[in-house]
């Protein structure tokens, strides 16, 4: 292997050289959004893309996914994988900029875009310095980690880490709260697991003005959305992080209607699986008890999502190292627990994983608005250090 302080300069040459280029490809991504597990055109974008660097060693892969490897000098020795996913969101975008989405009512509101963007760039700079590592790197390009089950449990489960099995994985993921330029880290416990919880309350409608022939499902609801807090507030120790958050109430009245039924949606998120399976009987027997003794009846379903992510510690203090010898001490951040979830914690659970922050806010040039938001955007001098840092993970990683 080339000596590490001249294969970091090389890596950071080669990023800065196809900048340019890894933002045309985020354009025509932004511009070009699909939704979940409908990558379809984003697939072949990436294919071509690939195929274009030199890289033929491309294979589909849960329907809209594709993995591809780069093999080095001796490239049994040592195999490692990094991560991107392809999948936009159902939003409206509000940005007026050239690459705005042209597909109405689909935006790359979560920066999967960059995601991908970085990781074509990160192989088109490892492919061409592969004379000068040992090893081989596996590149990922997943659909759908918007929507359950997860691209990445689909991934997993088409054999997406075997043949060969890396050692350990990378992801990163944009975030406006942090300036671009720098990037964040966090070991151990990061991110949390995501349930979506489904509930019907059941009742007796009618008129607004005669309550006592009716069983009004819209106050069982009422009741139950408060006492379910206190799962939370009265179940849950203190020092382990949960939110029970509902984001949908359907009571399909009018002002003097009491309807039959209400619809509640929302999602619990934790870290740790014992109290999470704990928190579901809690929450059923809670909620349909309170419909019940009220004279109604409650359906409660829950979809078990993500499981929460874990940073493997070992490899995350050295990727952070890494990223300082990459970027400079004053550019790598330590980050707090973050309770939104990831599928990425998929591959957590497999195999040593380290899942960091790439940032992109610009406060002069007014790019503040937060993920999942219709004017999400970034600035994209992080794109130069996202595929730069990814591709310098790697190497680093192979040489352990």
């Amino acid at each position: 292997m080339q000596d590490k302080e001249t294969l970091k300069n090389i890596i950071k040459a080669k990023a800065n050289e196809i900048s340019n280029q890894i933002a045309d490809f985020r354009h025509h991504l932004h511009a070009h959004p699909e939704l979940s597990f409908k990558e379809f055109e984003t697939c072949k974008f990436v294919e071509q893309k690939l195929r274009e660097i030199g890289i033929l060693s491309v294979q589909h892969i849960a329907g809209t996914g594709l993995i591809a490897l780069i093999e080095g000098q001796n490239p049994t020795k040592k195999n490692i994988a990094l991560r991107a996913d392809m999948d936009a969101l159902p939003i409206t975008e509000q940005n007026e900029v050239p690459y705005k989405s042209q597909n109405p009512g689909v935006m790359h509101a979560c920066g999967h875009d960059v995601h991908t963007s970085c990781l074509i760039g990160a192989a088109t700079i490892l492919y061409n310095t592969k004379h000068l590592w040992e090893g081989s790197v596996k590149l990922l390009f997943q659909p759908g980690e918007e929507k359950l089950p997860g691209g990445a449990s689909m991934m997993i489960n088409e054999g997406a880490l075997q043949n060969p099995e890396p050692s350990s994985i990378f992801g990163q993921h944009v975030m406006p709260l942090i300036p671009a330029g720098k990037v964040g880290f966090r070991q151990g416990l990061y991110m949390a697991s995501t349930d979506e919880i489904y509930v019907t309350v059941k009742g007796k409608g009618g008129h607004g003005a005669m309550p006592h022939l009716n069983i009004d499902p819209v106050l069982i609801t009422s009741h139950i959305i408060i006492a379910l807090q206190q799962i939370v507030s009265r179940n849950a120790n203190p020092i382990m992080p949960s939110v029970l958050s509902f984001g949908k109430i359907i009571a399909n009245g009018a002002t003097n209607i009491i309807p039959n039924e209400v619809k509640l949606e929302g999602t619990f998120r934790t870290l740790d699986e014992a109290w999470r399976s704990k928190s579901h009987e809690l929450m059923i027997k809670m909620a349909t008890g309170i419909a019940e003794s009220m004279g109604g009846s409650c359906e409660f379903r829950i979809d078990r999502g993500y499981p929460f992510l874990y940073n493997d510690e070992s490899l995350t203090q050295q990727a952070k190292q890494n990223a300082i010898d990459y970027l400079g001490a004053d550019n790598v951040l330590d980050i707090d627990i973050w309770m939104a979830a990831e599928d990425f914690s998929f591959y957590s659970q497999q195999m040593p994983a380290c899942f960091y922050r790439l940032g992109t806010r610009n406060e002069a040039k007014g790019i503040i608005s937060s993920v999942h938001t219709p004017t999400f955007d970034i600035d994209e001098t992080a794109l130069e250090i996202g595929c730069g840092l990814m591709a310098w993970q790697a190497v680093c990683a192979l040489n352990l």
